[in-house]
């Protein structure tokens, strides 16, 4: 991602001041810079780096600062920094694996206003709404709600309404969602491509639902993940090809790896269960039980339909562990 300073957002998809009922400035004032550095040997280091940015948001004025989980999963230092140049360390509080969130605290006094939790639920299609980056109006989307549905993502990630704004940020890992009353909505996770009518295509931008936050805050803060048992884990990476659900590749580490699945395997079935998409894929492999549980699958390879277990394992247990200042 680019740095704090060497970029900035058109001045056409700016949010405009006179636009919003709320205090645009002042909610801008909120979203802060991340940077972490993770160690070479971080299981997540092969796939999204040891040198990580983007942007989080502080929503408490105790200094507990919200991003998105890839920006400082297995991180060895996290540091924050204001739009006026203010920098502290950080230390991780919490990671929820399940929804993509994470809890990190500031180590010292930042001098900014927290920003409120909204309600995401009342996020309809068609609502303006501003995608925030860290550093201002001039890092930040006034954008729209394209669509709320449900999102399936190819490293065993579900949400069951996400929330996708266009035009699209280019900075959109941790971006504060700004709702019609100026209160945190969402945080930015993804740029996807839509195709629109006629081959057009457009890139938006996905965000986490804030509602999805509320349950599992105080056991993020107490606990550093949620109080809930494991979801079986099989670390694969799968996409959806003509009603097919194709691996692409396996995580070096994980249980699919052991069982040998393959890339080029195609998921036929989960315990004897048809699999069709993504998301049924999924649901039905948590539907086994904790993580942990055994999966039968049946997958089709090079023409021939072949019945594997596999030895399913807690993501959790396969990553390293924070470290604290």
């Amino acid at each position: 991602m680019s740095s704090f300073s060497d970029w900035k957002v058109p001045s056409a998809f700016q949010p405009k001041t006179d636009e919003y009922t709320f205090d645009l400035e002042g909610a801008l004032a909120s979203v802060l810079y991340i940077s972490s550095i993770v160690p070479e040997n971080a299981f997540s280091a092969a796939t999204l780096g040891t040198e990580r940015a983007g942007n989080a948001v502080l929503i408490r004025d105790t200094g507990l600062v919200l991003t998105v989980g890839y920006l400082v999963n297995e991180a060895e230092s996290v540091w924050l920094r204001t739009a006026e140049g203010k920098v502290l360390p950080a230390d991780i509080v919490g990671i929820d694996q399940t929804t993509g969130f994470a809890l990190v605290q500031a180590l010292g006094r930042l001098d900014v206003p927290a920003m409120a939790l909204g309600d995401s639920d009342t996020i309809q299609v068609g609502d303006e709404v501003v995608l925030a980056g860290a550093g201002g109006r001039l890092r930040s989307v006034g954008a729209h709600v394209a669509a709320r549905q449900q999102f399936a993502g190819y490293w065993e990630y579900l949400l069951d309404s996400a929330i996708f704004t266009a035009p699209s940020h280019p900075n959109w890992g941790g971006a504060a969602l700004i709702g019609p009353t100026g209160e945190l909505v969402g945080v930015g996770s993804l740029q996807l491509e839509q195709q629109r009518r006629k081959g057009i295509s457009e890139n938006i931008n996905m965000s986490i639902p804030i509602n999805l936050l509320k349950p599992v805050i105080e056991d993020l803060l107490t606990l550093g993940q949620p109080n809930r048992p494991p979801r079986p884990w099989l670390g694969v990476y799968a996409t959806e090809i003509e009603d097919k659900v194709v691996l692409m590749g396996v995580a070096d580490r994980g249980p699919a790896r052991q069982a040998d699945l393959r890339a080029g395997d195609v998921i036929l079935s989960v315990a004897g269960g048809p699999v069709i998409n993504l998301a049924g894929f999924f649901k039905r492999l948590w539907a086994l039980g904790d993580a942990g549980v055994e999966a039968p699958l049946t997958i089709l390879r090079n023409g021939r339909t072949l019945d594997l277990r596999v030895i399913s394992a807690d993501r959790n247990r396969i990553a390293n562990s924070p470290r604290l200042h």
